[in-house]
């Protein structure tokens, strides 16, 4: 039996002849799939290219609720794991500065190439956070050893005697340790604090006139001596720079001066190796 046909007739406009087409069933199905593939292709570009283009306002306005919510998300995810990426590196500039081992660290992994993926995003802030807080509770020590350091002169004037083993004596006439500086100054010259600290002493005593003593904590203390009064009382806590007394000439001394010495765990240093060189007086 012959396969079916169909017989197209086209009837032009004006004069012209009318002609018949005959269509076998077989050339009309391969007509059929050639259109439907073509109809696949285009399916498949318009796909790809919804794909590429999913944050245009075209492609938003036909999106679902649920999809647009989708793409928000995984933006999100993308601005946080580049954000935790650069807190990273900045982490690990903080704890050089603060003087503390390099953590473990994901900084050196380009950000492109971490997982969106909650859970480690997390992780990761966490750690972070746990870092933050170590660098913190040292850069805080850090501070508070600094600041009771003294590293000031306590007064202005100029360095006229230094700390020596062995110091001949002006008034005694003897060789004798001199266990600290000595600064002239005018009468009445104010005298602050070095270091921030506790004060532990305000006394007369033999040789020093009157004396007054400052706990910084950590094994240091600072004793100033031939004082003409002192402002501070015992007890009282000190921050560097705040006045506490005034030059004098009291005890031993041969004119207006300032006896400073620097006690490390009960022993005298030289207070020069804790002052800061712009702060040494010619």
């Amino acid at each position: 039996m012959a396969g079916r046909s169909w017989t197209v007739v086209v009837v032009p406009h004006g004069s012209a002849a009318t002609r018949t087409l005959d269509i076998s069933e077989r050339t009309l199905r391969r007509i059929g799939w050639g259109l439907a593939t073509a109809v696949l292709a285009g399916l498949l570009t318009f796909t790809v290219a919804a794909v590429r283009y999913s944050g245009s306002p075209v492609f938003a306005a036909l999106m679902t609720p649920a999809d647009r919510q989708l793409v928000d998300l995984r933006t999100r995810l993308a601005e946080l794991r580049d954000t935790i990426v650069t807190i990273d590196k900045r982490d690990e500039q903080i704890r050089m500065l603060a003087g503390l081992p390099s953590a473990d660290s994901e900084a050196t992994t380009p950000a492109s190439q971490l997982p969106l993926d909650v859970d480690r995003l997390i992780e990761r802030a966490n750690t972070l956070s746990a870092s933050f807080a170590t660098v913190s509770t040292t850069l805080s020590r850090n501070s508070e050893r600094m600041s009771a350091t003294p590293s000031i002169m306590p007064t202005t004037g100029w360095l006229s005697s230094e700390f020596s083993r062995a110091r001949f004596h002006p008034i005694l006439h003897l060789a004798r340790p001199h266990e600290g500086i000595d600064l002239a100054a005018p009468y009445g010259t104010p005298v602050v604090a070095p270091a921030a600290g506790r004060v532990i002493g305000i006394s007369h005593q033999t040789g020093y006139g009157l004396v007054l003593e400052i706990d910084h904590g950590n094994g240091i203390e600072t004793k100033y001596a031939h004082l003409s009064r002192v402002v501070v009382q015992e007890g009282q806590h000190v921050t560097r720079g705040e006045p506490i007394a005034a030059v004098g000439n009291s005890g031993l001394s041969t004119g207006p001066h300032l006896h400073y010495e620097v006690h490390v765990s009960g022993k005298v240093v030289d207070p020069l190796t804790y002052v800061l060189p712009g702060a040494i007086p010619d």
